[in-house]
């Protein structure tokens, strides 16, 4: 019996009881359809969660500063502190207010002022001398009818020119496109005298750039193609993802530093003058492949995090990437901080702190240097329920945390977190080592040359390239790809050691042209894989992958040699997971013998679901090497995986894998026309198998759409008593070309909002919200659409019933189904009896 190991709503719940979380879903807070996220005592209107309710380590303590009035004030989602150390805070959807904290443990002596301008909605705050900075998600305007505001997102510079404390001058500073909760996010002083700024996924780069960090030459790089996100989610959002930019103070000089996040809220700067960031998941995809956790991110300069739509993310280990510091695992990421200038312990000054709206956790991450780079563990700082956690900071003067919690409407409260036991708080120094410090340095040395103006020091880059620690490698390749390749590619037609060489392909497969395929292929071809460790084969697998996606399909010679360096490993001896999926995927894309054997092999003896996810999303595409017998084992797959369980699109992920498969069968494999396979049921002179019926219309999976003898599902017709409305013609092409004839009684409808396309069918209703169900396979998933966010609906063309359900059935079997069909599920039926077939 295969085993299905795959991460379950249920193990989400268990994992927020653990944390004492009233969450039982994951929900990452900026997923605008997850309306539903809301921390349960905070959906019953039980006002801020009480301080005392708060898990702290031992020593510390909590309080309630302020509970926000909602109709009044919103819900915070972004903080900073003045000059004069008061705090500045936003509402999500309106007005920015001034807070003077309560120093007698009273929230009523907390004041309370709302700055008189006409901006607001800010997910980043920060206060300068040169200015109040809003990071502005959405319009930004609060009074519409000031005709001459500036308005829409981007960051914004206010100004006090007459030191009234009220702001005259308002500045849109740089313009963004593109907002909402993957709009644009946090704001804050770096230690070069820079400002810097991260932006979710659904923002565009603005259109000036003054220079990149980044190489400009991003793109899909996905060996097989990708899939959307099952559900159309951002399934039109490209590279380069999220995005961290910085400036000068005014707004000039605009800098690419880092791209490929997905949703990163926030970011902060460490004492040795490293950034970091805490990176959203997408929740949905948990139980798949390409489900990635919520990361802590070194921010590396130039570095890409290789964010793609649906299921185009990459993995951490692919070369043209860079990895997590921490997994932490399920979450919304919201606020972080480092705790730099805390009156704490040793230990909780040098954490990073990150949020958990979803989870009502923050985690302090304690980090230390590695190489060029930081190894961490991380552990519960503060957690309660609800505490749906939006920002933290440390106050530079009072040396205590201040928190805000809310976001989307929901309860709001400001609180504050100090120590009060009997360590030491006295200014602690972070941790650090020399050989850490030199790896730094020579880091620091690549990353100078990442900029315009800069010289290549190719001695230096050679000397890094075939690095272990893999942030100098990455420095090392980006810096090659800052110049022409003519400057640089000669050493890759020498003998390089083996990291050198992959790393070196790598950089020439992105920012050479298809003259080098033939170089950057026989320096991959000299490697020998049995001296490679886990990491280097992953690399080398990915090199062979931008060789071909870059510079071209290898030449019929040129690829026999790599079948052969190859296909020898695969499946690893070692059952080295990761580089089976690589293998997997590279030789499929070069058609080896039997390389679809091997996979469905692997795929039905994996006890892993998403494992076996991953054979079956590559050999969607195979079209040859197939056998009868690995077809019908490939497409029962699709049957047996049905009990499985994860994310919100988990169900329409499989199906879509299905179809897409289906509609790559050769002509032979496919099953014959209605014509052909009526006339051919008509001339069969009896021996139908009753059980081998029954059987077929479960293999179809006809029970989860309709009723068949009093079982089955309710979403297509009842068919008990088909035979008697449908010739056998009929029934064939209802099931072989559904799209031909739809019933009004079982049409779709097209709902378009500014963000998705939903196909489906109503199912329920409830006041504005509208439960859709987009596949007739996963009847119980539902897509909730609000009915004010719909701007248009229509009739869909297409039918709900799945196309291609007999395709990989024999003839046998599918007149075995009809009669079943026909019998009306009785095996004493005169169906079993006659010789002749009902017409």
């Amino acid at each position: 019996m295969r085993k299905f190991f795959s991460l379950t709503v249920a193990t989400a719940a268990a994992l927020a009881a653990a944390w004492g979380s009233s969450a039982g879903q994951n929900a990452t807070a900026q997923d605008p359809k997850q309306q539903d996220a809301k921390p349960a005592a905070v959906k019953k209107g039980l006002g801020a969660t009480p301080a005392s309710s708060f898990r702290l380590p031992e020593g510390f303590q909590a309080e309630l500063v302020y509970e926000v009035p909602s109709k009044e004030q919103g819900s915070w989602v972004a903080m900073c502190v003045d000059l004069k150390g008061r705090l500045i805070v936003s509402d999500q959807y309106g007005k920015l207010y001034r807070v003077t904290p309560s120093t007698t443990g009273t929230p009523a002596d907390t004041k309370v002022d709302p700055i008189n301008v006409n901006l607001g909605m800010a997910q980043g705050l920060l206060h300068t001398k040169d200015g109040l900075y809003v990071d502005v998600n959405g319009e930004g305007i609060l009074d519409k009818d000031q005709k001459d505001a500036p308005r829409g997102p981007g960051l914004y510079r206010l100004q006090d020119l007459d030191g009234d404390e009220q702001f005259e001058k308002i500045e849109r500073i740089i313009p963004l496109t593109g907002g909402g909760e993957h709009g644009p996010h946090a704001i804050i002083p770096g230690p070069d005298g820079r400002l810097y700024l991260c932006a979710g996924n659904q923002t565009d780069l603005p259109e000036k750039i003054d220079r990149s960090r980044v190489p400009r030459h991003w793109n899909e790089d996905h060996l097989l193609g990708r899939m959307p996100d099952a559900r159309g989610f951002m399934a039109n959002r490209l590279a380069p993802g999220g995005f961290i930019l910085s400036f000068n103070a005014d707004g000039s000089d605009v800098e690419l530093v880092s791209t490929g996040f997905r949703n990163e809220y926030d970011i902060a700067f460490n004492p040795l003058g490293d950034l970091f960031t805490y990176d959203a998941d997408m929740e949905w995809d948990i139980g798949t492949p390409w489900y990635r956790p919520t990361r802590v991110n070194h921010v590396i300069s130039g570095a890409e995090f290789g964010w793609r739509n649906g299921t185009g993310k990459w993995p951490e280990y692919f070369a043209d990437s860079f990895g997590a510091v921490a997994n932490i695992g399920y979450g919304s990421p919201t606020g972080i901080a480092f705790g730099t200038g805390a009156k704490f312990p040793a230990k909780f000054q040098n954490a990073l702190y990150v949020s958990d709206w979803s989870y009502g956790v923050v985690y302090a991450v304690h980090l230390e240097p590695e190489g060029a780079s930081y190894k961490s563990t991380f552990e519960p700082f503060v957690s309660a329920a609800p505490m749906p956690v939006t920002d933290l900071l440390i106050h530079p003067e009072q040396g205590c945390m201040y928190m805000t919690i809310g976001g989307r409407k929901t309860q709001s409260a400001l609180y504050r977190i100090a120590y009060n036991g009997s360590e030491s708080t006295q200014p602690a120094v972070f941790p650090d080592n020399d050989s850490a410090k030199a790896a730094r340095a020579a880091r620091r040395e690549l990353e100078a040359m990442h900029v315009p103006g800069a010289k290549l020091d190719i001695s230096a880059a050679m000397r890094n390239i075939g690095s272990p620690d893999r942030a100098l490698r990455t420095a090392a390749r980006l810096a090659l790809e800052h110049f022409d390749s003519k400057q640089w590619r000669d050493p890759i037609q020498q003998s390089l050691r083996p990291q050198s060489a992959i790393t070196m392909a790598v950089a020439l497969a992105r920012k050479g042209t298809p003259a080098d395929q033939v170089d950057v292929n026989n320096s991959l071809l000299r490697i020998e894989w049995s001296k490679l460790d886990s990491t280097q084969r992953l690399e080398l697998l990915r090199a062979y992958q931008l060789s071909f996606l870059r510079l071209g399909p290898a030449d019929p010679a040129t690829r026999e040699k790599i079948i052969a360096q190859l296909d020898g490993h695969f499946p690893t001896a070692d059952g080295d997971s990761l580089v089976d999926r690589e293998l997997a995927r590279v030789l499929i894309h070069l058609e080896a013998p039997k390389i679809v054997d091997r996979c469905v092999a692997q795929m039905n003896g994996s006890n892993s679901a998403e494992q076996q996810i991953h054979y079956a999303f590559c050999l969607r595409e195979a079209q040859k090497g197939w056998t009868p017998e690995t077809r019908k084992a490939y497409f029962q797959w699709f049957y047996d995986i049905g009990t499985a369980r994860g994310g919100a699109s988990f169900g329409g992920f499989l199906e879509n894998i299905r179809k897409v498969a289906i509609g790559n069968l050769e002509d032979e494999d496919k099953a014959a026309s209605v014509d052909e396979l009526a006339e051919k049921f008509a001339a069969k002179k009896g021996g139908f198998n009753y059980e081998r019926g029954k059987q077929m219309f479960a293999v179809a999976q006809c029970y989860k759409c309709h009723r068949f003898s009093s079982q089955g599902g309710i979403q297509g017709p009842d068919l008990t008593a088909s035979s008697q409305r449908f010739s056998t013609k009929d029934m064939l092409t209802a099931i072989i070309e559904p799209n031909k004839e739809i019933s009004d009684q079982y049409e779709a409808t097209v709902f378009q909002t500014e963000e998705e396309t939903v196909i489906g069918r109503v199912a329920n209703l409830n006041g504005d919200n509208l439960m859709v169900a987009t596949n007739m396979l996963d009847p119980g998933n539902f897509t909730n659409l609000k009915r004010s966010d719909i701007i248009d609906m229509k009739p869909s063309k297409a039918s709900m019933m799945p196309s291609g359900l007999l395709d990989t059935l024999t003839e046998e079997e599918i007149f075995d189904l009809l009669v079943y069909l026909q019998s009306g599920g009785n095996p004493k039926s005169d169906r079993y009896a006659l010789n002749t077939p009902k017409r």
